[in-house]
């Protein structure tokens, strides 16, 4: 794995993402990779029918330029090089949109977390983690949320 220059993280701002977060910067330290945080603009058109004027979609870019802002402060803390992009789904699904900036940015490794939800929420919410693994050409490292009871029992 020492090949690994460049590692993708899509950001939402839970926790399994910031906790893949972390994991791509743990993969990145050491082999002098660089890591790029991207946060996808995502409306859920087509989940919801629902189309978002344009003052919630700028309300939208502004919480995901935040969330990208925090998560450029971790990566510097822990002195990875780095950069964070904004990306507009432009009626994409989030899956799409991050297979495609791993393509053209040349990633190595794709590296998200993952909420594992299950029955009836996973059908209703889907899984971007899923919708990545299904459509990136690159490695996906999937970071799992840990269980309820293992929380508890910490």
């Amino acid at each position: 794995m020492n090949s690994i220059g460049r590692i993708l993280v899509p950001c939402d701002g839970s926790p399994p993402a910031t906790k893949a977060l972390v994991s791509a910067l743990e993969l990145a330290r050491g082999r002098g990779a660089h890591v790029r945080v991207v946060h996808v603009v995502d409306g859920m058109e087509r989940a919801t029918g629902f189309l978002y004027s344009h003052a919630m979609l700028r309300e939208m870019r502004i919480a995901g330029q935040l969330i990208l802002d925090d998560a450029a402060a971790v990566c510097a803390s822990a002195g990875i090089p780095h950069d964070t992009r904004l990306l507009d789904r432009e009626g994409r699904r989030l899956g799409e949109a991050v297979a495609d900036e791993a393509a053209a940015w040349g990633a190595d490794v794709v590296v998200v977390g993952t909420h594992a939800r299950r029955g009836l929420q996973h059908l209703v919410l889907g899984s971007g983690a899923e919708q990545i693994l299904r459509l990136a050409t690159v490695p996906v490292l999937v970071v799992r949320e840990a269980m309820k009871a293992q929380r508890m029992a910490a």
